[in-house]
């Protein structure tokens, strides 16, 4: 089960990475089509939707090594008992908000496409394909929460700790 959650959280990071290139793609055509006079109406609203595609999907993979603000300079000064303690209800806490944060974008992107709701820019995209992406993250994110707690469990630490220096 280990493996399958890593290759997912793999596979959701693979996709940020492509949506962070579409991203880019979009404004690179953006500005070319501005430079050549043309009229490509909704690449702005396309960008963002890649944009926060990008940053959705890539939260579990982040979470696991180690790269979201963690509470470590509280941690490093605590003695260890109240140490082990303040890190599981960190994880615990983390855990519910993530499942909460699921929920609603499943519930959001469900009530999008019961709406029909569209963007309002001049793509008029239905606005649950674009909030798909946040569904993903979002429940990968919390999936990565509850495997580093059942790993936490077993007496391992899933969530990598964060680099002291990047330079080294």
């Amino acid at each position: 089960m280990d493996k399958l959650a890593r290759n997912f959280y793999r596979l959701l990071l693979a996709a940020s990475c492509v949506a962070m290139l579409a991203a880019f793609a979009c404004v690179a055509l953006g500005i070319a089509a501005r430079i050549a006079g043309w009229d490509l109406p909704g690449l702005d609203a396309y960008a963002g939707y890649a944009i926060a595609a990008s940053l959705f999907l890539a939260l579990p993979a982040t979470l696991l090594h180690g790269e979201h603000i963690r509470v470590t300079l509280l941690l490093e000064r605590l003695p260890p008992g109240w140490r082990a303690a303040f890190e599981w209800a960190c994880l615990l806490a983390g855990t519910a908000l993530s499942l909460y944060l699921a929920w609603a974008a499943v519930r959001l992107a469900w009530v999008s496409h019961a709406t029909h709701d569209v963007s309002p820019a001049a793509d008029a995209t239905p606005l649950w394909l674009p909030q798909l992406a946040m569904v993903l993250g979002c429940a990968g994110f919390a999936i990565a929460f509850l495997h580093a707690l059942a790993a936490r469990w077993r007496g391992a630490d899933l969530v990598a700790a964060p680099a002291a220096s990047h330079s080294e």
